[in-house]
């Protein structure tokens, strides 16, 4: 589904490869991670190119909510509950550190415009959150203060704001950071990433369009890619959100709630209009039986408040989490300290990534700040390690299920539907879509789960670490380096 941002921003190009070798850095991914932090390298005098397969902002950066916050939820004392105290202060350091950055980058765009944020509770367990939220806050340096949800057009527990947050428009964010990095000699490249590897001095990167070569390597993905170690560290989360035009008064500020069932809020002036933006309903990758029955409930939710709400665009984004909710910020393992990364932005990659960037560029150019010292080098807490054994359980357990679900005779299914099956001793993927029906493994090469389909994005989704695939196996995103191969459509299949 394509996002509201993708819909109205601008196109932003792509060049044709051409020199391969000779740079001082290579950033893979072409969002806001990627470009920010190819455009302080460029600053610096370092010879970039950032490699992109599809399109700029593809993935998470034009897909998310845009919220440049450090109010983020009920997350700040869920993390001092996983990391130690001084990592989370680190965090918070780093974060004001890089939305500083981020704004001077925008200043004078149309890109960035100031707004409180609200963390708000509508039941007595979230206010309960909420609270302990205001004393993290307050205890990491943050003047987070009562109140601020006097726009919102329902009734509440609890609610706290921080002052002078942002809304982002994403896609013309990246248009300015793609502006920036040009006029500093970078360069933005379409290539599909296939290996990465460390030789010597250098680095090579195998892609689509040839071997690229550099000092360093900065794999700004969300998942590293291809690197199995490191998916394996790695939570694969997906969320939604839709736009929406009414006549109704709109929130004067961003909101997000902490209850399970809590909504995320924000406006938008696109061609003039002020849109509602409303998000939620996130799950782990291709664990929901049918999310657009969660797209429903989001209707069902906004036109409860905002009776008139007429749906403009619905999309989603997928984000990563580590086992303490800290972002991962520095070098793949094995690879010597040149193939470098940032993830684990656990649905906050606007403040994340602006801080991810100046860590990398601090880190590759001598000058790596303290707070990112501080980060990179944090110890791992009972508490992180028993979350990363809940997270491997959970995988496993949705294997055994898509394996159950995988023992029937392979049939064409339904218009936009998809189902796993049997086509003699291949386990099998069948979609269709707009009249074609599609026949691909269903098992992702990355280590070798099962897919499952997502009627409402219309993909198929890996249980296991979360790399995603168009219905004719085309990779979309995630860890995996290549496609899911093709099988011969099932006997009866339309084809136009």
């Amino acid at each position: 589904m394509t996002s509201l941002w993708h819909a109205s921003g601008p196109t932003i190009a792509l060049e044709k490869p051409q020199q391969r070798d000779g740079f001082d850095a290579v950033v893979v991914g072409a969002g806001i991670t990627g470009l920010t932090t190819a455009a302080l390298l460029a600053e610096r005098g370092a010879r970039v190119v950032v490699l992109e397969a599809r399109e700029v902002g593809a993935a998470a950066t034009g897909s998310t909510t845009a919220k440049l916050s450090l109010l983020q939820g009920d997350r700040l004392h869920r993390i001092l509950g996983l990391a130690p105290r001084d990592a989370v202060q680190a965090f918070v350091d780093g974060s004001l550190e890089g939305a500083r950055q981020l704004r001077a980058m925008l200043d004078g765009t149309e890109a960035l415009r100031s707004k409180p944020a609200v963390s708000y509770a509508t039941t007595a367990e979230g206010a309960e959150a909420v609270d302990r939220e205001l004393h993290a806050a307050a205890e990491l340096g943050l003047p987070v203060e009562r109140g601020g949800a006097a726009s919102l057009p329902f009734e509440m527990s609890a609610a706290i704001q921080l002052a002078d947050q942002g809304e982002l428009d994403p896609m013309a964010m990246l248009a300015t950071l793609a502006e920036l990095l040009r006029s500093r000699g970078g360069r933005i490249v379409r290539a599909s990433v296939r290996r990465v590897r460390v030789s010597g001095g250098r680095v090579s990167v195998e892609t689509d369009a040839g071997a690229w070569s550099a000092r360093t390597v900065v794999l700004a993905t969300g998942a590293p890619v291809p690197a199995r170690g490191s998916a394996a560290m790695l939570g694969a989360h997906r969320s939604y959100a839709a736009s929406y035009r009414t006549s109704a008064p709109l929130p004067a500020v961003m909101a997000l709630g902490v209850d399970a069932r809590g909504h995320s809020l924000r406006t938008a002036r696109i061609d003039g209009e002020e849109l509602l933006i409303a998000g939620g309903g996130g799950h782990a990758v291709g664990r929901h039986h049918d999310p657009r029955e969660i797209v429903a409930e989001l209707d069902r939710w906004v036109h409860a408040h905002w009776p008139d709400a007429e749906r403009t665009h619905a999309w989603s984004a997928q984000d990563y989490r580590t086992p303490d909710r800290l972002p991962w910020i520095g070098a793949r393992p094995g690879s010597r300290g040149r193939v470098l990364l940032a993830t684990g932005f656990d649905k906050w990659g606007m403040s994340s990534g602006a801080m991810s960037a100046l860590a990398l560029a601090g880190r590759i150019d001598g000058a790596e700040p303290e707070w990112a010292e501080m980060l990179r080098r944090r110890g791992t807490t009972p508490a992180a390690a028993g979350s990363l054994v809940g997270t491997v359980a959970a995988t496993a357990r949705a294997q055994v299920v898509a394996v159950s679900r995988a023992l029937a005779p392979a049939s064409p299914p339904a218009e936009g539907e998809g189902a796993l099956g049997r086509s003699g001793l291949r386990l099998v993927a069948t979609s269709t879509v707009d009249g074609e029906t599609r026949q691909v493994s269903a098992v992702c090469p990355h280590v070798g789960a099962l897919v499952q389909w997502n009627a409402q994005e219309r993909s198929w989704d890996c249980s296991a670490h979360g790399s995603r695939f168009a219905p004719d196996g085309t990779r979309l995103e995630g860890p995996a380096a290549c496609p899911l191969s093709a099988a011969r459509a099932p006997e009866g299949a339309q084809r136009h």
